[in-house]
């Protein structure tokens, strides 16, 4: 495998990232040059979009890297390991939240800018510019979508997940401004050309209007994260398998803490026991640790699992 062609692995999370940031950044500089060249607002919109994308899909494989690292315990340095001793799986919600955040921002800017223009008049533009750059980006917008939502299939990243939403929806936008602007290049010479320069602002109040609540989601679920907001699936599987450990091993009853911090499943769980309880030994204990793990299941870099045996209660509260 060529250093190129593993840079941008596309069986590899980082290598997904990659191309995307790859493909985010020539969209951006396409849009930026080619909408304040043609006079389109909605073009350096798509452009400005694509910039803030590419920006946090850089800080994604960032986190991505530090993560991997740190659950197999390579390429780490010793200095980060122990100032981050509990891993770098916060990143992930905070990551995502603070890039929904960005993009709402950015739709609600452009969306007064666009009312804004279409109060003054709207803006005239050169529909064969607008027009190429829209069929350019469309097809590029279409090509890595598919091919990252392939990859994802085994990968089953949330970053990448969350990259082939973003991909579909530029898809969507830019397919917006292709059919605006061919029905704007049509109207010219005709008696409806003075409609023209409020299509551009027109059709970018339309896109900030679509777009605006679909990042939503995401900085919900990246908030519920960054609370450590009991995720209830997660929650109810542990108790129902402390539940059945309990009763099996005559132990008195259990409590359990469940938190999900983006790709990490942290759960504690604390069995109480009769104070006259016959000992065990350390043996013993951790091979009832073994068998509450495996029930858990979901074994990995990525849970964080502890298990305590106590007979004070106070210990568990």
């Amino acid at each position: 495998m060529t250093p190129i062609s593993q840079l941008f692995d596309l069986t590899d999370e980082r290598g997904v990232l990659r191309t995307s940031i790859a493909a985010t950044s020539l969209i951006a500089v396409l849009g930026i040059g080619f909408g304040l060249y043609s006079g389109s607002f909605s073009i350096v919109f798509d452009g400005v979009y694509s910039l803030i994308d590419a920006g946090m899909s850089l800080l994604s494989l960032m986190a991505v890297n530090l993560i991997t690292a740190y659950a197999h315990s390579k390429g780490l340095s010793r200095k980060l390991r122990e100032r981050f001793s509990m891993g770098f799986w916060h990143l992930e919600p905070l990551i995502l939240g603070l890039n929904g955040t960005l993009l709402i921002s950015a739709a609600l800017y452009a969306l007064v800018t666009a009312v804004g223009s279409l109060l003054a008049g709207g803006r005239e533009l050169q529909f064969g510019w607008a027009m190429s750059y829209a069929a350019v980006t469309l097809a590029i917008c279409l090509v890595v979508a598919v091919v990252e939502a392939r990859a994802n299939r085994k990968i089953r990243s949330d970053f990448v997940r969350l990259d082939v939403q973003g991909w579909v929806m530029s898809a969507c936008i830019t397919s917006a401004l292709l059919l605006a602007f061919i029905v704007g290049d049509a109207l010219q010479g005709t008696r409806w050309q003075w409609l023209t320069p409020y299509i551009d602002p027109a059709v970018l109040a339309v896109v900030c209007l679509v777009i605006l609540p679909l990042p939503v989601k995401v900085v919900r679920k990246a908030l519920g994260e960054i609370l450590l907001i009991t995720p209830p699936e997660l929650k109810a599987h542990v108790d129902k398998v402390a539940r059945e450990f309990v009763n099996k091993h005559g132990f008195l009853y259990h409590r359990a803490y469940v938190a999900q911090v983006g790709r990490s499943k942290e759960v504690e769980l604390f069995f109480i026991v009769p104070a006259d309880s016959p000992p065990r030994t350390i043996a013993q204990w951790d091979a009832l640790r073994e068998e509450v793990g495996e029930l858990i299941g979901d074994e990995g870099p990525d849970r964080w699992l502890t298990i305590l045996f106590t007979a004070d209660p106070e210990w568990a509260e």
